[in-house]
């Protein structure tokens, strides 16, 4: 049944998920998921844990920090490319599933072992999950997904741009975006290793008043 959510889901938007539809995805009767559900509230908990059950865990311990963290974005950009839906979801259930609770539980688990304080490894969670979540649904909405795809949008943005007007913009597209080898999909690690590093620099300060 939560499979069948999840098809929903990604073919409509969560709004398509209605007890209706996903009884639709799987034959049978609407009525017929009361006797594993008690409403619709139940479906989008469910479904949101399996979303999270598929994005790599970090391990319990390991030697980097920000090599376990690391795995763990790009994992849940992975998967949240291929169920954007959630996005709006992840943090909004009232009644999260095992999996979602073990996922954050891993998550602090390698902040506070590597020696974040409480209130650094809540910034941390806070600041990277924004950066998935919002670079996932960037990604989505841009017309182009490919070298070749950025090669034809940024070509022809350029061919119509007044150079005089918007000199910076114009010397990005020209030099950096329509340059030989250049892959925005890359621009999701850079940012990501961004946002560690600067972590790191901070791991061992802890924030006025806090406690360890």
């Amino acid at each position: 049944m939560l499979e069948a959510a999840i098809r929903v889901a990604d073919r409509g938007g969560v709004e398509a998920i209605t007890m209706r539809r996903v009884a639709q995805e799987l034959g049978v009767e609407a009525m017929s998921l009361y006797h594993h559900v008690p409403n619709k509230d139940a479906i989008l908990d469910g479904a949101v844990d399996m979303v999270f059950a598929a994005i790599k865990l970090p391990p319990a311990e390991c030697d980097d920090w920000r090599d376990a963290l690391r795995t763990r974005a790009f994992s849940a950009r992975v998967v949240l490319s291929q169920h954007s839906w959630a996005l709006g979801l992840m943090d909004s259930r009232r009644d999260p599933g095992p999996a979602t609770l073990r996922h954050h539980d891993a998550v602090l688990g390698v902040l506070r072992e590597a020696g974040f304080t409480l209130p650094m490894a809540a910034h941390a969670v806070s600041l990277i999950d924004s950066y998935v979540y919002g670079s996932v649904l960037q990604e989505a909405n841009l017309p182009m997904t490919t070298p070749d795809d950025v090669e034809e949008v940024a070509g022809d943005l350029l061919r119509h741009l007044p150079e005089e007007e918007l000199p910076y913009l114009t010397e990005m597209i020209r030099d950096h975006a329509l340059r030989p080898g250049y892959d925005y999909t890359t621009e999701f690690g850079y940012g990501l290793d961004l946002i560690l590093d600067a972590l790191e620099g901070r791991r061992r300060e802890p924030p006025p008043g806090s406690v360890r």
